[in-house]
């Protein structure tokens, strides 16, 4: 609500990009899945996919014509989200917390939800990026920290030697059905970027030609590149000055330290193999990211199992940008890794697909419906993603011509 307190009703009612909903549209539905799961199905284990009704129902009413529904204003959109919360509080006190009914065991359709509205918030965040009419100015809190003295250059890269590693996670108190279950798995030795891809190696790619050489490209990256006539990340602008980057209603000389963001897959895939290297697979990035190779097992988080804070990465919206490379010297993660989580998601070229053991948990509408080889998974959070709803196991998935969210690159190579 802080987020959106400062905009006329027009503005969160409009439809901004067809690719994004109306924000009000979020915002209810935001309330409708608290209310369907904390309300309607949290003793009963019932289906909250078949719960979803009316405007708020997503497959009902794709993104793109949202704005033809009849959409609440803010302040009854407030009132329902006010209203919800209160039934849900009035409940909790009456409810079991110490049950093993599977959706209030560990009490994990409590922060199912919670996440949900964190993801809503990132898409709201989205969306008032590309917010045509006029500039959103919002509320920043915080300005980036300096970068470390002590972090590797730009272009270093770590080795991982490989071999058996865990992959997913078997925890079931915040964990989504995707990220489960656990599993060895067998993992050839790869170099990884210690940093994820700056602006500068980037800008490399733009100067020297990377949008217009075919061999760099797959088939359809170079077809839908040569359709949408791409010559830049999306919010880069260039003049006689140079190129420049916006973030919000901020206009700023392109940083060559911070990580480059909003660029699509096929972006991604196509400066990956001009600088040599490839995308990693999610395995190899979670590997990076959680894998303590001294120890022997994994962390939650890539400097261990404390939950993050302001000085570990760069998220929870206090910025609204990226920051510098090198930022957050208490981020690393064991191999060596810097800013695995935070400012940027990063793409790997996987397709977003099961684990082996995958479980449906508690809705097949939130990941087993998207598996296919239509979306890549990113991983690592953005600095628009809430603190809780990230960690080293978390997958998220996209098309590849997708720019809008936050995405960067971190590139691996082999031996």
């Amino acid at each position: 609500m802080l987020l959106v307190a400062s905009l006329p009703d027009d503005d969160l009612r409009r439809q901004h990009d067809p690719l994004m909903s109306p924000i009000v549209w979020d915002l209810g539905h935001i309330g409708h899945f608290e209310e369907v799961w904390l309300v309607e199905n949290v003793e009963s284990g019932g289906s909250g996919s078949e719960g979803l009704r009316g405007i708020y129902n997503p497959f009902e009413n794709p993104r793109a014509v949202r704005d033809q529904l009849p959409l609440p204003s803010l302040s009854q959109c407030w009132d329902y989200l006010s209203g919800v919360r209160r039934v849900v509080l009035d409940g909790v006190v009456q409810l079991d917390l110490n049950s093993n009914a599977p959706l209030l065991k560990d009490g994990f359709v409590f922060r199912m939800v919670l996440q949900h509205e964190y993801q809503h918030t990132e898409t709201i965040l989205q969306t008032l990026q590309l917010m045509q009419n006029s500039p959103y100015r919002p509320p920043r809190q915080l300005v980036a920290p300096p970068a470390s003295g002590d972090a590797p250059p730009a272009d270093a890269m770590v080795w991982f030697p490989g071999g058996q590693v865990e992959h997913g996670t078997n925890d079931r108190s915040t964990a989504y059905d995707n990220e489960r279950p656990k599993h060895a798995v067998d993992v050839a030795p790869f170099w990884i970027d210690v940093h994820p891809t700056t602006n500068a190696a980037y800008l490399s790619f733009v100067n020297e030609g990377g949008y217009g050489q075919p061999e760099h490209w797959s088939s359809p990256g170079w077809a839908w590149k040569e359709s949408e006539a791409l010559q830049a990340p999306k919010y880069w602008s260039r003049s006689e000055e140079g190129w420049s980057e916006r973030f919000m209603d901020k206009i700023i000389k392109l940083d060559p330290t911070r990580p480059v963001c909003h660029v699509g897959y096929w972006e991604a895939e196509a400066f990956a193999h001009w600088a040599g290297k490839r995308l990693p697979t999610e395995l190899e990035w979670e590997v990076a990211a959680s894998w303590d190779p001294e120890g022997g097992k994994k962390r939650i988080y890539p400097w261990g199992d404390a939950t993050p804070t302001a000085l570990h990465a760069n998220l929870d919206t206090v910025l609204f940008e990226t920051a510098p490379i090198g930022s957050y010297p208490a981020g690393v993660s064991a191999l060596g890794c810097w800013g695995m989580l935070g400012d940027v998601w990063e793409w790997t070229s996987t397709d977003f697909s099961g684990y082996p053991g995958y479980e449906t948990f508690p809705y097949p509408e939130y990941s087993e419906v998207f598996f296919g080889d239509e979306y890549k998974v990113l991983r690592g959070g953005s600095w628009a993603s809430r603190v809780g709803a990230v960690r080293n196991t978390f997958r998220n998935w996209d098309y590849p011509i997708r720019r809008q969210i936050f995405s960067g690159i971190r590139c691996v190579r082999d031996e």
